[in-house]
């Protein structure tokens, strides 16, 4: 499910200071963070505010810093009716914004599958022998999707929207479950479940915290001043 969770403290715009640039990766555009010739790569997949939300490509820069070719795909295509959500353009500076009260098309995760994968195939063809992916939100239910076809090695999901038992179930690659305390999307309860599933598959290693004080979104979409927001989403980056 979805819901105002999703759209809550929209993450604004950038005002520059990001290492990283824009690159045409497969068929998507991307912003791209790192040394190209590294052979650790990290797909970031972000929530219903896309591929230049301010605090997203902070954290593809910081895992550049940490040598890994960071890479946010542009699953979007620049359109946020993508999402075939109802949208507002009432704010200060101009800026498009979902509405809190609509919903989320499923078939637009489909479709993100369908382009994220020649980008993780793009990467490999371009020397990176690891790649690891992190979905936030929306973008948890695109990752899940890839983890379980084994494309990549790694993934992580934070604060997801979607992701079922199932789908927990189908993963074939390690896996980290980062969730908030206060999440009426993915609540903590419901994690007890994916734990027993990830349990039940000890060939497939799994990490899972539930973060104190926080609610949905807190990792890409925190408030600066919200101290306890703020370590808390560095602890999980």
């Amino acid at each position: 499910m979805s819901g105002p969770e999703c759209c809550e403290n929209p993450p604004g715009t950038s005002s520059g200071g990001e290492s990283g640039e824009i690159k045409q990766i497969a068929s998507l555009k991307s912003y791209v963070s790192g040394n190209p010739d590294s052979k650790l790569g990290v797909l970031l997949i972000y929530d219903v505010y896309g591929y230049e939300a301010p605090k997203l490509r902070k954290i593809a820069d910081k895992l550049a810093s940490a040598g890994y070719y960071a890479v946010v795909p542009d699953c979007f295509f620049g359109d946020p009716s993508f999402l075939k959500l109802s949208y507002k353009s009432d704010q200060p500076n101009g800026s498009i914004l979902p509405n809190p009260g609509s919903d989320i098309k499923p078939n637009s995760r489909k479709l993100a599958v369908e382009f994220a994968k020649p980008v993780i195939h793009a990467l490999q063809e371009k020397g990176i022998s690891k790649i690891r992916a992190a979905g936030f939100c929306w973008g948890a239910k695109v990752v899940v999707e890839v983890a379980k076809d084994a494309d990549i090695q790694v993934a992580a999901f934070l604060h997801p929207t979607f992701v079922t038992l199932d789908d927990i179930k189908g993963v074939k690659v390690p896996v980290a479950k980062l969730g908030p305390e206060f999440d009426k999307i993915s609540p903590p309860q419901l994690v007890k479940p994916f734990v027993a599933a990830l349990q039940a598959k000890p060939e497939v290693d799994h990490f899972v915290k539930i973060f104190p004080g926080v609610s949905h979104g807190w990792t890409v979409r925190y408030r600066d001043e919200d101290v306890t927001a703020v370590k808390s989403a560095q602890e999980a980056h």
